[in-house]
């Protein structure tokens, strides 16, 4: 219970890669909010998260609107009156070639991936700063680092997370607030069932430990970057991948 009574705030929390996130956190002592758009996910998250002893918040905003955002936050407040963790997790992908791709699938995707988590992380900076103490963890990808063929909007979105994780980190480290990424490879996501097989095996040849990886492992990293084991520890980013861009 390394993380007992403290406050959690995931985006993107209904599904996959967030709903993971939600569960280890929760296991750990942490209660959570529970952030989506879509609230029957959300509120079955919630559910689940409460039958682990601890108290769950759900909400709706959309991150790409400043004042639902700052809305989101002061509730949590409210009903907690802390918050202790930011995991920005919400994200989309609108693939295509770059010199097909319009302008409405770059803008959502930015919007989304490095708007969003730009918004949350201004709103939850002044009570943390207040507190001199907070865990941000920014879901970045191996496509941000290296660069991914038909993602050119998801990868240059997960490319400026991994810098304004970095940013983050320099500016807040002085209050105690670490801020920190995780990059996720190929990870067992509804994402990517839809995938070809020719498409999954070619992913799966690159990978040197020969399996793609689950959220849980993904939500594993994120405990260990809320966790007091990695106080001396900000401004990195952390490939949760097999091996595939070492």
């Amino acid at each position: 219970m390394q993380l007992q009574d403290q406050v959690a705030l995931i985006t993107g929390a209904g599904g996959g890669i967030g709903t993971s996130i939600a569960y280890a956190l929760a296991d750990a002592g942490a209660n959570v909010v529970i952030n989506d758009v879509v609230e029957e996910a959300a509120r079955k998250v919630a559910d689940e998260v409460e039958t682990r002893g601890v108290n769950s918040l759900i909400n709706t905003a959309n991150i790409t609107d400043e004042a639902q955002v700052v809305k989101m936050v002061d509730e949590v407040m409210e009903t907690f009156g802390r918050v202790d963790i930011l995991i920005n997790n919400a994200g989309i992908t609108r693939d295509g070639l770059l010199v097909r791709m319009d302008e409405a699938q770059w803008d959502l995707v930015l919007d989304v991936n490095l708007k969003g988590a730009f918004l949350c992380t201004k709103a939850v900076a002044r009570p943390m700063m207040k507190g001199r103490y907070g865990r941000i963890i920014n879901m970045a990808s191996v496509s941000g680092v290296g660069g991914n063929a038909g993602q050119a909007n998801y990868s240059a979105s997960k490319g400026g997370l991994i810098a304004l994780t970095k940013t983050t980190a320099q500016e807040l480290a002085g209050r105690n607030i670490t801020c920190n990424a995780l990059a996720p490879g190929f990870i067992e996501t509804a994402m990517t069932h839809q995938l070809a097989e020719e498409t999954r095996e070619a992913w799966l040849s690159r990978i040197p430990l020969g399996r793609p990886g689950s959220a849980e492992d993904v939500a594993q990293g994120v405990l260990f970057l809320a966790g007091p084991g990695s106080s001396y520890i900000t401004g990195q980013v952390i490939n949760i991948d097999g091996g595939l861009i070492m």
